[in-house]
């Protein structure tokens, strides 16, 4: 019986820890499957966070490239404003300030050269002006590597300064007096009726046309020169041939630009001068001058109008139509150009002390040089040189080069372009330009 009893106990342990152990091995699972289920959850907590995270990166870099683009467009569109009023700037200050002193200087110096040389021998006193221009041209040309050398700013700008003005008041003297020599030797050995007057004018310009050089009739108020050292001497020739290897032809090329090249223009000039005299109230000059005046300001109003349409369409075009284009719109600029220069060269004469022409002379002449000087354009009184016609890329052809205000503030335009290109490198920007025009932003 006591075994019996024991045997029971022992089993009734045995059975009690087999429960027990089960029950532990069923707990021990309830907590695993809780805990892999709190990872789970865990888990998916953290992958929604990471989704959150990552959209919420994307909405902020897309939200970031928005802002850079909007303030790159922002910054395009207040380079453009700027551009766009520092150009209108530009062609008032042109048109209005150093195209009056460069006609005034030259009326000045005209009447002068008029007064002491040869004074009482017509003949001789054009004579003597042709040979005064024509040789200090042709100086000037062969000369002008030496004066970019030895009238160097790097070494004694007070020296460049004064060297360089100087250069261009003699310089300016020999133009005024090629010009008036040649102009002289017509009024004198040529009729004053449409038909001989014309027919010289039309063939000059078709021979200008020809060698593609007709569009050195230009002048003030379509052209600004700064006084800076870059290409401050500089006289291009027709063939552009290089001093450092032909020297004879060299010579030959600066005697063509200036003898054959220059007298056309010349002629050209004076043709459609004296066309206005006779046929633009020939029998009151003060109508006459009032009159060019007006003409002459109403085309140059629309022709700096006109001109970014004629960029775009010079632009499509190619060879002889473009060419063509060009020099139309070049000639509709010359016949501004020359009632601006005759209207301004009448009044002063009319009503600058009339009594006193010779005092006149004088205060035209010194007065609108220094004027040029102090504004720093004096350079803009000469005209020297040979240039291509549309030798441009594009419509840059039909850029009139009065570029003053918008030189001086290309630094700080380029500075704009620059951390504009850096917010966004979709921008390209491009230069509308002859050498020295700033930069202007373009969207690609």
């Amino acid at each position: 019986m006591g075994k019996r009893r024991a045997e029971s106990r022992e089993s009734r342990v045995k059975e009690k820890e087999n429960y027990e152990n089960k029950r532990a091995e069923r707990s021990k699972c309830a907590e695993d499957a809780a805990g892999q289920g709190e990872e789970a959850e865990e888990k998916e907590e953290e992958g929604g966070e990471g989704r959150e995270l990552k959209r919420m990166v994307e909405l902020q870099s897309a939200s970031s490239v928005v802002a850079e683009v909007a303030g790159a467009a922002s910054s395009t569109g207040r380079l453009r404003l700027h551009y766009s009023i520092l150009s209108l700037l530009d062609t008032l200050f042109s048109a209005g300030i150093a195209g009056p002193a460069v006609v005034g200087y030259w009326r000045g110096t005209w009447g002068l050269s008029g007064y002491y040389i040869y004074p009482d021998n017509q003949a001789l006193s054009g004579l003597a002006s042709i040979l005064i221009g024509i040789c200090g041209l042709f100086g000037f040309d062969l000369a002008q590597h030496v004066f970019q050398e030895f009238l160097h700013p790097d070494k004694h700008r007070l020296l460049f300064y004064l060297g360089s003005r100087l250069y261009t008041y003699v310089f300016g003297l020999c133009c005024v007096n090629a010009w008036r020599g040649t102009w002289q030797a017509l009024d004198l050995y040529t009729e004053h009726t449409f038909g001989t007057v014309f027919t010289a004018t039309a063939l000059s310009a078709a021979a200008l046309a020809v060698m593609k050089t007709l569009r050195n009739i230009s002048a003030p108020p379509f052209a600004v020169s700064l006084d800076t050292f870059a290409g401050y001497f500089d006289v291009p020739t027709l063939f552009r041939v290089n001093n450092s290897r032909d020297w004879s032809l060299y010579m030959l090329d600066c005697a063509f630009s200036v003898g054959v090249i220059g007298t056309l223009v010349v002629f050209v000039w004076r043709g459609a001068w004296v066309l206005f005299d006779l046929y633009l109230y020939p029998d009151n000059r003060e109508h006459s001058a009032l009159g060019s005046l007006v003409l002459g300001y109403g085309i140059v109003v629309l022709t700096f109008s006109l001109q970014p349409a004629m960029r775009y369409v010079c632009a499509k075009l190619q060879g002889l139509a473009r060419l063509a284009a060009a020099d139309a719109f070049l000639l509709l600029s010359f016949v501004g150009t020359v009632n601006v220069w005759r209207g301004i060269w009448n009044v002063l004469d009319l009503w600058l002390l009339p009594e006193d022409p010779k005092l006149s002379c004088w205060i035209t002449h010194l007065g609108c040089f220094v004027f040029l000087v102090l504004l720093n354009c004096s350079n803009s009184v000469l005209v020297r040189g040979v240039y291509i016609d549309a030798e441009e890329e594009a419509g840059k052809c039909v850029v009139f080069p009065c570029h003053y205000l918008r030189t001086f503030f290309k630094v700080r335009i380029d500075e704009l372009c620059k951390i504009t290109a850096s917010l966004n490198p979709s921008l390209d920007f491009l230069a509308i330009r002859d050498e020295r025009d700033p930069l202007v932003p373009r969207v690609r």
